[in-house]
């Protein structure tokens, strides 16, 4: 499978508890060759980045820095998979961790929109 992730927007449809990421978030990704960069926002993300690369398999890897509603800046480090989903739309299942200091992983699933 070969993604072209270029100017496509996700959203997420579903993440673990102790994500700050929900439906009312947006995800805003470039890629050039095998370098991904995407900005995102909404719910409780003011503003977020995220830098990684795409494997052959169209999978990403990549670190992602945001400040939440409550002025912090989290970071942390996510895998993503890809699946075409029915509709032809792209589906991500990642897979991700805080690098910040604080306790937790989890599980997302973010859709192109």
């Amino acid at each position: 499978m070969n993604i072209d992730y270029n100017h496509k927007v996700f959203r997420a449809i579903s993440n673990t508890e102790t994500g700050e990421v929900d439906e009312g978030t947006r995800f805003y990704y470039f890629q050039q060759g095998q370098v991904i960069w995407a900005t995102y926002k909404g719910a409780q993300i003011l503003f977020g980045t995220i830098t990684g690369v795409v494997s052959e398999d169209s999978s990403l890897d990549f670190a992602y820095q945001h400040i939440n509603t409550n002025q912090q800046i989290r970071t942390g480090r996510c895998k993503s998979t890809p699946e075409i989903v029915a509709n032809g739309k792209i589906r991500l299942r990642e897979i991700w961790r805080w690098t910040d200091g604080t306790e937790g992983q989890g599980k997302s699933i973010i859709e192109e929109i």
